[in-house]
């Protein structure tokens, strides 16, 4: 229906006001015979305003004639009409249509690149694989080959487990789907040994198959082996397994903070400075002046792509330029203060290394106090199963 509609925008239509007392009859008879009516709605029981087609309304004499109805023009609209309107205007028309190729000409061209489904890979090393692979932005969809990009990018990738490029008008879709990191599964019958995975001391070791090299209070390095991938028999002598077993280690993490008794913080003075500048592909030109009025201020960057459509992007951008002006105000802590803030900024980059809150075991703070600052460092002793499997080479 909608694209019956635009078509009929660019051939031409009318507005018309049908009136008589078979207003039914002349729907009915139009359905019959397959002439396209639209935004019908009527005013009075025995008057109907409708659009129609140029072609369509040469072919409703009959049925007026049948239904005996008078039809009144009420609007012409439409490109033709238009077009015949502003006929004398050869400039306004030269522009319209150098405007009209333009458009052609770049709907031909990728000006937007959207990427969905990324947790963990960062878009722009997305954007530099595509990049490689010659699909960026103002790339040419014409004989645009998405299938070899899209292998090249899998074998290059082995954090991508799938990826899906869409062209929807200028705009291109890409899809993501990681691949989940698992730690290499050996097989049953492949031999191994089980080794350390971080620099721990051992509390409790479980050797369900193989030999156990260490034992409970060593010192052990990231990379020792814990538990050995074979076996000594009385009369099968020495053999290799598959090693089996848990090894519980204490494992230490540390953070040091250091924070100066004086320091320089930002205060907001609330006063904002908005500049804003066109960018056409990569040249950029600016509306406001460049040079701000604030000494010291943040800036905050966006960018909005302009576009006629949903997925019909042009290679126009409007960047707005938020400067947020602030002053530096000194602030001094006493020694007291200063071990709170580090002691809290030190715990919070510790509690983002470790996923599992209750393994940890103990917590021990190291103050060390100058006459400009304090170095805070917090140790957490944290109870973890350390191995890992390792195939045995020979």
């Amino acid at each position: 229906m909608y694209f019956k509609i635009l078509l009929n925008i660019i051939l031409g239509y009318v507005s018309i006001e049908v009136e008589g007392y078979f207003i039914e009859r002349f729907i009915n008879l139009c359905q019959q015979k397959k002439i396209f009516l639209w935004n019908l709605h009527r005013t009075k029981t025995t008057i109907m305003k409708v659009n129609i087609s140029i072609r369509d309304f040469k072919r409703i004499r009959e049925i007026v004639k049948k239904t005996k109805c008078r039809i009144k023009i009420e609007k012409k609209k439409g490109l033709p009409f238009f077009l015949h309107k502003y006929k004398k205007r050869k400039l306004f028309f030269a522009l319209f249509l150098i405007i009209i190729i333009g458009i052609i000409a770049l709907s031909n061209f990728i000006w937007n690149i959207e990427i969905t489904g990324n947790e963990n890979i960062d878009a722009q090393e997305i954007r530099n694989l595509l990049e490689e692979n010659n699909f960026k932005i103002g790339t040419c969809k014409i004989g645009l080959e998405t299938a070899s990009i899209i292998q090249n990018i899998r074998l290059k990738s082995d954090d991508i487990a799938w990826i899906g490029i869409e062209l929807n008008g200028t705009n291109a879709i890409v899809k993501i789907v990681e691949s989940d990191k698992k730690p290499e599964i050996i097989p049953e019958e492949e031999y191994c040994n089980i080794i350390a995975t971080k620099d721990a001391m051992i509390v409790k070791i479980n050797a369900q198959n193989g030999t156990p090299v260490v034992k409970e209070g060593d010192m052990v390095t990231k990379g020792s082996i814990l538990i050995q991938g074979w076996l000594e028999g009385k009369y099968t002598g020495n053999r290799y397994v598959h090693a089996n077993g848990e090894v519980q280690a204490k494992v230490w993490y540390s953070e040091k903070v250091k924070v100066p008794l004086k320091q320089l913080k930002k205060a907001m003075t609330g006063n904002v400075e908005n500049k804003y500048s066109v960018k056409i592909n990569n040249f950029e030109i600016f509306l406001t002046k460049r040079v701000s009025k604030f000494k010291k201020y943040d800036t905050i960057e966006t960018d909005k792509k302009l576009k006629l459509f949903s997925d019909f992007y042009l290679p126009i951008e409007i960047r707005t330029q938020n400067l947020q002006e602030y002053e530096e105000q000194e602030v001094i802590y006493t020694v007291e203060e200063a071990k709170n803030i580090g002691v809290q900024e030190a715990k919070q980059k510790l509690d983002e290394k470790i996923e599992d809150k209750n393994s940890i075991q103990d917590e021990k703070i190291y103050i060390e106090e100058t006459t400009d600052s304090v170095e805070v460092e917090v140790v957490y002793e944290v109870l973890e199963n350390i191995g890992t499997k390792e195939k045995i080479g020979f």
